[in-house]
């Protein structure tokens, strides 16, 4: 294969296939396959790199604090009282598919964003979009976007109500105000039974009314959370 082949390989995206032909070619085994064989390694080899960078992008686009967490590393102690099948049934993101949420419940240090960022690292090994985020700081951008004379504001709730799985972590840690009251409704609002949420809380959902403010806008948002979303109860302080 010429240099000029090869160029317009590479401006075709196609260094993946450029790179398997590269070692076909520096090793003597390939030269006893047929093209059909060989020609099938180099397909392999592009779909293998696209899969992996599509992999690294969506996993930096989600933003996760610790992006090694995984499935496979979560402790089970018995204190935890995690039952393992329950959290690989999660990591098939069968809940993502039919946008149910996920509300993950436990004290400080019991490993609740690692888990959270876990499940975030399947729905993305599985093509999905993700977006991990904590509530206040979220609120806080939202907030000063809101009095921008530009359309920032709309751009970030439009960003917010697409992603396929989002994660908001310190999940009504303290008391908001009424006006964020207001930014958590429209958020949830917006991606009601089209997309899927989970939620990182220490406070069980029976005290989160008294955090939103009571009301109806506190009713509005447990109405549409709190009916089609999975609890995970973690104990013990292992992480």
């Amino acid at each position: 294969m010429n240099e000029q082949t090869i160029s317009k390989m590479i401006s075709m995206k196609l260094s993946g296939m450029v790179e398997g032909y590269q070692h076909q070619e520096s090793s003597p085994e390939f030269k006893k396959m047929s093209f059909e064989e060989r020609f099938q390694l180099l397909i392999d080899h592009e779909y293998d790199r696209r899969k992996s960078n599509t992999l690294k992008r969506l996993i930096k686009s989600a933003n996760f604090q610790d992006s090694q967490a995984c499935i496979e590393d979560i402790e089970y102690h018995e204190d935890r009282k995690l039952e393992k099948m329950r959290i690989l049934e999660l990591s098939s993101c069968n809940y993502v598919r039919q946008t149910n949420n996920i509300i993950i419940k436990g004290p400080t240090g019991a490993g609740k964003s690692y888990i959270a960022q876990a499940f975030g690292i399947s729905a993305c090994r599985q093509h999905h979009t993700v977006k991990y985020v904590r509530l206040p700081e979220l609120l806080d951008e939202l907030m000063v976007e809101q009095y921008r004379n530009d359309d920032s504001y709309r751009k970030s709730i439009k960003k917010i109500s697409k992603v396929d799985l989002l994660i908001l972590d310190e999940w009504l840690l303290i008391d908001i105000s009424p006006e964020q009251a207001a930014l958590v409704l429209e958020i949830v609002e917006m991606r009601y039974k089209l997309k899927s949420t989970i939620f990182c809380s220490q406070i069980d959902p029976q005290g989160w009314p008294q955090k939103l403010g009571n009301g109806t806008v506190a009713e509005a948002i447990m109405d549409r959370i709190v009916h089609n979303s999975i609890q995970l109860l973690i104990d013990g302080e292992i992480s």
